[in-house]
């Protein structure tokens, strides 16, 4: 299914209770004591002292569920952490916790609603030996623009105020929402020839992680991809990738034409990893390949558009969802192929004769082509009688303009011209165009002719009785 539009994010910041580091136990004060060198950033309590307890991974023996460090709810009195969130009306929240009891089985509520007018969501009863897991969902009710998310104690094991119901791991905000924005570079009109890099951007702006996240852009038709040109450009595993579908996250489907990335965390073998939100990762994470633009593209655009799938697991079930990029197209400027091809109908005259040359021009495409000339001067040794063909021969600066030339299409030009001299003669004739040639190398060609002295007048062989 396609991600919806993207609502306002919601996520809770500290849920894991790692900041600030601690080592053992400290209590420590909630966010609203500014003036505190050491505070515990995102959690409110209601407990007058604003005091929050939070434990280090297995100080006492209790290890955290997730992370280094987890909190308790009870600190130095019985009490509610919360935060309050900007929330927009509608949208569907998802929240999932941690709970085991300190001394026993102790219970805790998650309230949720407007400040001032929660509402108890579930209880949870937990005892010492593990962590119990737990998620739940929560749908805006209208008009409520500011949500707070709490957790108030009910009963702890023991009776002691201070003691009692541990917390871990905590999430409540909005699903994944991932936007992929497409460059590519340079800008344009490019050549035939030219290479274009292509770089896709992946940020999720949505609350919760973006999970099994795998980009794919098919290369454009009308280019080729550039062999060892993957590469993860900024954010996790970044660095240049294989072509092959091995050990790295990228690699190029030649049979597919497409290229594959796993992006995020933990991303393996093209599969998909983890992507935090902009809140923990504000730029993102960028990928990149290069294409070189093919002879069939002359005179077209190309067009590119990358895709993403990836997973909303704050749910109990995994629910699939897609990003699409915004188009990037590609101005190509035409090419013609331009070729020449130069011929004498003899190649051994003598002094005196005529020698013909064709000069045929072809044009192979992908565009016609504007501009045409054919540079060809004569040598010395032969003295211009006469030019027949299209187009206009200038015989003092030896060029014929032949002007356009449509794809697939010919012209030739007959040039005749006398021996004036004895000797090889060798005569070239060069064609270029307003556009791109994508084959230069047969722009030029050569014929050489063997001009022979005349033979004597006074032949005394002839006067013989």
């Amino acid at each position: 299914m396609s991600t919806p539009p993207a609502p306002l994010r919601v996520a809770l910041a500290n849920g894991g209770f790692e900041q600030p580091a601690v080592t053992g136990v400290e209590i420590l004060p909630d966010a609203s004591q500014t003036q505190a060198p050491k505070r515990v950033p995102g959690w409110l309590t209601t407990a007058t002292d604003h005091r929050i307890e939070l434990w280090h991974s297995g100080f006492n023996g209790v290890p955290s569920a997730e992370g280094t460090q987890f909190a308790e709810l009870n600190a130095n009195q019985v009490s509610t952490l919360y935060q309050d969130l900007p929330t927009t009306p509608g949208t569907k929240l998802y929240w999932r916790l941690y709970h085991r009891g300190r001394q026993g089985d102790d219970t805790m509520a998650l309230d949720i609603g407007a400040p001032g007018a929660t509402v108890q969501q579930r209880r949870f009863t937990d005892g010492t030996t593990a962590w119990g897991y737990y998620t739940g969902t929560y749908t805006v009710p209208a008009g409520q623009t500011l949500t707070r998310f709490a957790f108030r104690s009910v009963s702890a094991a023991g009776g002691n105020q201070s003691i009692g119901n541990f917390l871990d791991g905590i999430f409540f905000g909005t699903a994944p929402y991932v936007v992929l924005t497409k460059d590519a570079a340079p800008t344009g009109p490019l050549d035939v020839g030219d290479v274009i890099t292509y770089r896709i951007n992946a940020r999720n702006e949505g609350g919760g992680a973006a999970e099994n996240l795998v980009l794919t852009d098919a290369v454009p038709p009308g280019t080729t991809y550039v062999p060892g040109s993957l590469r993860i450009v900024d954010g996790p595993n970044a660095g240049a990738k294989t072509d092959a579908h091995d050990g790295d996250q990228a690699y190029y489907d030649a049979w597919g034409g497409k290229v594959v990335f796993g992006l995020g965390n933990g991303a393996t073998a093209g599969e998909g990893g983890s992507l935090p939100n902009t809140e923990t990762l504000p730029t993102g994470t960028t990928a990149e390949y290069r294409v070189t633009i093919d002879r069939a593209s002359g005179g077209r655009q190309i067009a590119n558009t990358a895709t993403a799938t990836y997973e909303n697991r704050l749910g109990d079930t995994p629910e699939p969802l897609t990003a699409t990029s915004d188009e990037r197209v590609t101005q190509v400027n035409p090419a013609a192929d331009l070729s020449v091809v130069k011929a004498a109908d003899a190649t051994t005259v003598t002094v005196g004769q005529t020698v013909t040359y064709r000069i045929t021009v072809h044009n192979a495409g992908p565009n016609r082509a504007t501009g045409v000339t054919v540079t060809d001067r004569l040598p010395d040794g032969l003295v211009l009688l006469s030019a027949e063909g299209p187009g206009v021969y200038d015989p003092v600066a030896g060029r014929w303009t032949v002007g356009v030339l449509d794809d697939g299409a010919r012209a030739t030009l007959v040039l005749r011209a006398k021996a004036t001299a004895p000797g090889r003669v060798t005569n070239s004739a060069t064609v270029r165009g307003n556009e791109k040639d994508p084959d230069p190398g047969n722009n030029t060609d050569s014929v050489t002719i063997c001009v022979e002295p005349a033979p004597s007048c006074c032949d005394p062989c002839a006067t013989r009785p």
